[in-house]
């Protein structure tokens, strides 16, 4: 079983859709610092115990994650603490980091840090036959019907795989 380290907004988006429990289904565990989950989880009232429900595992820091997320502090100054926090348990501890945040996917890719995200999770989904096509496209329905509100996701990259299923030109 591999670990990834989460961020907030992949959940937020999948609570959007009302599909919470769908990165569930792939051969993953999902890892968030204790404090995050207690900070960022709070709206709506039950988004907590529905993340925990489905299988989010809370995990503390070790020092040597405390002090390279204080290390981040200084080099990436749009990170937010959560975000420095997340990132820091995926380096330390050799696994991917679940997010959509840009400047967070930036820092990432700076040191390193596989990255995954909410359009990467349905597209894994889709292709280990763990959701229809017609649920996949679904998704990507609701996600590009939610962008540029709760969502913010890469608006081409919705249309590019809903115009691979759904197109009926010649």
């Amino acid at each position: 079983m591999k670990y990834i380290s989460s961020d907030t907004n992949v959940w937020i988006d999948f609570m959007t859709i009302n599909r919470i429990a769908l990165p569930f289904r792939l051969p993953y565990k999902y890892i968030m610092n204790q404090d995050a989950i207690e900070d960022e989880l709070l709206s709506p009232p039950d988004f907590k115990s529905q993340l925990l429900d489905a299988g989010l595992i809370s995990t503390e820091l070790t020092d040597e994650e405390f002090f390279l997320a204080e290390d981040y502090g200084l080099r990436y100054h749009k990170l937010s603490t959560h975000d420095r926090i997340a990132l820091s348990i995926a380096k330390c501890r050799g696994i991917t980091l679940l997010t959509g945040d840009l400047p967070l996917r930036n820092a990432a890719k700076t040191e390193g840090v596989p990255v995954i995200g909410t359009i990467g999770i349905l597209d894994q989904l889709h292709e280990q036959s763990l959701i229809s096509t017609a649920e996949y496209v679904a998704c990507l329905s609701d996600l590009q019907a939610q962008n540029g509100k709760a969502i913010r996701l890469p608006k081409a990259a919705i249309a590019e795989r809903l115009n691979r299923f759904t197109h009926s030109g010649p």
